[in-house]
């Protein structure tokens, strides 16, 4: 249901590391930064959790016939994040669209 994705350093700017850990949402073909961390263990913690609510609330989530979101964990650039980004709920779908 997860992956640890491999850590691949970012070459950092001005002397500058701005890595993140961020916990990444896959539902179909849509993948969303569901949340950020500036520590791999915290995003793991979220990974984790976000898969309990998942798993608590998966028979729902097949009676809406929508798919169910796989969450990873990977480095990303603060700069790498969208414009507008906003923190993802665990089940995804608590702002009237799916992820």
């Amino acid at each position: 249901m997860s992956e640890v994705v491999p850590f691949r350093p970012a070459s950092p700017q001005g002397g500058r590391d701005d890595t993140l850990w961020a916990v990444i949402a896959e539902a179909g073909r849509i993948s969303r930064v569901a949340e950020i961390f500036a520590a791999r263990d915290a995003a793991l913690a979220d990974r984790a959790w976000r898969e309990q609510q998942v798993r608590a609330y998966s028979h729902f989530l097949r009676s809406l016939r929508e798919p169910v979101p796989r969450y990873s964990v990977a480095p990303i650039r603060r700069a790498d994040l969208p414009r507008a980004w906003t923190p993802l709920p665990a089940l995804g779908f608590l702002r009237g669209q799916f992820i």
